[in-house]
């Protein structure tokens, strides 16, 4: 069961399901109506092909955990996965293909989050950019997961829009800033800075916990838009991720990381997904 578990999560087949959550999520609070499943299906192929390169640029030799002696053990699996991934977002692109200017924005700052992994010029220049790293992964997970489907559904901008966008940015930025803490001695090996490199611990907390404030007040100014119970679902993952908050920071754990913390960013999602099922 560990290793079904392992290759599921190490895989990256874990977060492009939560991604497709989160854009379910979206089309419901949104009422974004356009070729779903064909956008599904892109979204998760194109998940599996970014995220395995990524892993795939990672050495092992700078840590212990669990998930880079794993990538380490098959490597070659993540380099055919993203193979896989790439033949699959490129076939479910077609179809989408009139919306090829949005998709592209998706693509570019995917391609900027690994891109300082990649060992050649000019891309090592990239390491030298301040925040960039967090910044990069919070824009393309807001982006693909709650502007690129209203794009793609060609609605224009809304205050449900803008706050939802709000909401989720936040909240994955402040998942992120804790996934700098952790990573903090790695990235210096490999010459990639964060914030972390720039603002001590006190400010950075500060930072981190008036962003999930900011998270949760723009959830509830949702509230004229959508149902009580649903603004709920989207305050619940803002107070559990600052209830582990002490933990990210004492326990390096990847599972905690890649499973609980990463699962945050969807969990709002499959709550609203369970109260649709309960109360349709």
């Amino acid at each position: 069961m560990k290793s079904i578990f392992n290759f599921i999560l190490f895989t990256s087949v874990f977060i492009a399901l939560c991604a497709l959550l989160m854009i379910w999520q979206a089309n419901q609070l949104l009422g974004l109506q356009y070729p779903r499943q064909t956008f599904y299906l892109f979204v998760f192929f194109s998940t599996i092909c970014s995220y395995n390169f990524h892993w795939y640029l990672t050495p092992g030799s700078y840590s212990s955990s669990e998930r880079l002696q794993w990538v380490d053990r098959y490597r070659d699996l993540m380099l055919m996965l993203c193979g896989v991934g790439l033949a699959g977002a490129l076939f479910y692109f077609w179809p989408l293909r009139s919306h090829w200017l949005v998709l592209s924005g998706g693509a570019i700052l995917t391609f900027l989050y690994s891109a300082p992994k990649v060992p050649y010029k000019p891309f090592t220049w990239l390491r030298r950019i301040a925040v960039g790293k967090t910044l990069f992964l919070t824009a393309v997970w807001t982006y693909v997961t709650t502007l690129l489907p209203a794009f793609v559904a060609n609605q224009g901008l809304s205050w449900p829009l803008v706050l939802f966008t709000l909401h989720r940015f936040l909240l994955i930025y402040a998942i992120c800033i804790l996934f700098d803490f952790r990573d903090v001695e790695s990235d210096k090996k490999e010459g990639i800075r964060s914030l972390i490199t720039y603002l001590d611990y006190r400010s950075l907390n500060r930072l981190y916990y008036i962003t999930l404030l900011f998270s949760a007040l723009s959830a509830v100014l949702l509230g004229p838009y959508t149902s009580v119970p649903v603004i709920g679902t989207l305050l619940v993952p803002v107070l559990v991720t600052g209830l582990l908050t002490k933990k990210a920071h004492r326990d390096p754990s990847d599972y905690l990381f890649y499973f609980g913390l990463d699962g945050l960013m969807a969990l709002s999602a499959l709550l609203h997904l369970m109260l649709v099922s309960l109360f349709p």
